[in-house]
């Protein structure tokens, strides 16, 4: 079991807390056609706001990206998104209403998604 199951690492406690949470999705592919973003992006969007959450990061806008450190290759893009606590995020990553919106995106773009708490 691991992160493709939607199941915490071992390395990771899972107590809940109050404190924020960041979803962190990190584009490693150009996009597979465009025609589906509009929907995705208004429809997701819609679903984030319903969960507490809000973007900071990420959208339809291209990024500079520059390692500052390490030999790999910083991602095409990142969306860092804020929920006010990972049972929030959580509870937007698994919402029915996504879970459409999901498989779409994953059959046109490649993208690592996380979810990360601050220190």
């Amino acid at each position: 079991m691991g992160a493709q199951d939607g199941h915490i690492l071992p390395h990771i406690p899972h107590e809940e807390s109050d404190m924020a949470a960041y979803i962190i999705g990190l584009r490693r592919s150009e996009p597979r056609g465009t025609a589906w973003l509009e929907a995705y992006l208004s429809k997701t969007a819609a679903l984030i706001a319903k969960h507490g959450g809000t973007a900071l990061i990420g959208g339809n806008t291209p990024q500079a990206l520059i390692a500052l450190e390490g030999a790999a290759s910083p991602p095409l893009s990142v969306v860092v998104v804020e929920f006010p606590s990972r049972a929030h995020a959580h509870a937007f990553h698994n919402d029915p209403d996504y879970a459409p919106l999901q498989q779409l995106r994953q059959a046109n773009i490649d993208l690592e998604v996380f979810v990360v708490e601050p220190v």
